[in-house]
């Protein structure tokens, strides 16, 4: 799953892929944002994305997509 993450007043968007189902995210993001807490994700690399929930302007949750190779389509 990839997930994109946009933040309020930074003009860059925090990208990271994760193993987890697009329902398990959307409740995560809908918790974060009902508690006003912190977003806490892990990505496909162990790596741990934290964001304000307060400072969350949009979530778009999308398939993964395999790296492309070439100039096919």
């Amino acid at each position: 799953m990839d997930i994109t993450i946009g933040v309020q007043h930074i003009a860059r968007d925090i990208s990271l892929e994760t193993e987890e189902s697009a329902e398990a995210i959307s409740q995560k993001v809908t918790e974060a944002i009902a508690s006003d807490g912190m977003l806490n994700l892990t990505d496909t690399k162990g790596r741990i994305v934290l964001v304000p929930a307060s400072k969350i302007a949009y979530v778009d949750l999308g398939p993964a997509t395999g790296r492309r190779v070439g100039f096919g389509k």
